[in-house]
């Protein structure tokens, strides 16, 4: 690869890095042919971009990146698949449901909405975080619960007026 081949890849990188807000590393090393393609085929299924990177040319796209990316570059060591996507925990589960199957891919690191991940033991974190439309959704259930005991309160408590009022009525 010359250097301005390898130029223009740390460009897209850095580009690809600025444009996402949820990015993994996984090593999916160990995978045979009919694995990696099934992986492939459930991140196009799944919303997510994956490719496999040099290690030294996504340490120089984070290094150009505005973002701080705190302790990912340094695991760039061997096999690292990049995955994007706009969900946050969407590779997680991914990652979770393929491994079922086998041990790989193995997870290195994610950076989700400035919050950096290091190691595989995070990945059932990553899993559980909820996405910025269940977050929307769990806000307003919430602001609607009180609302509607307030209505409830407020039919039932004419019901019983009403019906005071016409016992009261037919007493006289």
């Amino acid at each position: 690869m010359t250097r301005e081949e390898k130029a223009t890849v740390i460009e897209d990188l850095t580009a690809q890095l600025a444009e996402n807000t949820n990015i993994y590393l996984a090593d999916i090393s160990g995978l045979d042919a009919v694995d990696t393609s099934n992986l492939r085929r459930a991140c196009f299924k799944a919303n997510i971009k994956l490719a496999v990177v040099k290690n030294t040319l996504l340490a120089k796209a984070m290094e150009a990146s505005d973002k701080e990316f705190g302790e990912l570059p340094e695991v760039l060591k061997g096999n690292t698949s990049l995955m994007l996507s706009e969900t946050g925990n969407a590779p997680a589960k991914l990652i979770k449901n393929f491994r079922k199957k086998s041990d790989r891919p193995v997870l290195k690191g994610a950076f989700i909405e400035e919050a950096i991940y290091v190691g595989d033991e995070n990945l059932e974190a990553l899993v559980n975080i909820k996405s910025k439309e269940e977050v929307i959704g769990d806000i307003i259930g919430l602001l609607q619960s009180p609302a509607k005991n307030v209505i409830s309160g407020l039919k039932s408590g004419g019901g019983k007026l009403a019906g005071i009022l016409k016992t009261l009525s037919e007493k006289e």
